[in-house]
């Protein structure tokens, strides 16, 4: 730990991918005064596998945007070196994985079924060590919605906020209206639990405060 000490003060600190394009996973890494050094998102197949659980899901689905990144990343001289984080998020009502939202008709149904109750988000966090160690979290968050209105949901949808999002909806904007209680992370619901991503990535060496001083 003290090596690791006296390189931040020196003003040393190792690579850091995030293997994601999601803009609120890069501001919830820059809000901890983490800015990643290159942005590698995976293009994977996420189409559940048979039987597979919510859970399952979203670890495996974590697990190969990571292994993606690691992949592209080792090949560059700058990244070889790199911390590779990487995480995804599903939308889980009645026992159902929802789907991100493309087209008018997946969100005007996630929201039909999210209207008046409580569902759960999963995000599952991958962190890839320079030594290519694996350590990852599952964080699981509970979201009651209020009983929504035809007119909300027009509204809602005419906005287009949930193209995209995981459940058809974005807790950070204009559907946190929507939320009568969550229990749990939210960060996690946004994209990335920080509390978690931080505490792993401090425990495995990387300088997370490395910023802080200059933010004062």
């Amino acid at each position: 730990m003290a090596a690791s000490s006296d390189k931040s003060v020196s003003g040393w600190r190792p690579p850091l991918v995030l293997a994601s394009g999601s803009p609120r996973r890069l501001a919830l890494l820059q809000q901890a005064g983490i800015e990643p050094d290159a942005l590698l998102p995976a293009d994977i197949d996420e189409t559940p596998h048979r039987s597979e659980s919510p859970r399952d899901l979203v670890k495996r689905l974590a697990r190969e945007k990571a292994e993606v990144a690691r992949r592209i990343a080792r090949k560059r001289e700058e990244l070889a070196g790199a911390f590779i984080i990487s995480a995804d998020t599903v939308v889980v009502a009645g026992g159902r994985v929802l789907p991100k939202a493309e087209v008018f008709d997946e969100a005007a149904g996630c929201l039909r079924l999210l209207s008046g109750r409580t569902h759960r988000v999963y995000t599952a966090v991958c962190i890839v060590t320079p030594k290519d160690a694996c350590r990852e979290r599952l964080v699981e968050s509970r979201v009651r919605f209020k009983r929504l209105s035809k007119d909300e949901i027009e509204r809602y949808l005419a906005s287009g906020e949930w193209r995209g999002k995981a459940g058809g909806y974005a807790i950070q904007g204009l559907a946190g209206t929507f939320v009568v209680r969550l229990i749990g992370s939210y960060t996690s619901v946004v994209g990335l639990p920080l509390y978690e991503t931080i505490a792993m990535l401090d425990g495995e060496g990387y300088p997370v405060r490395f910023t802080w001083l200059d933010a004062a």
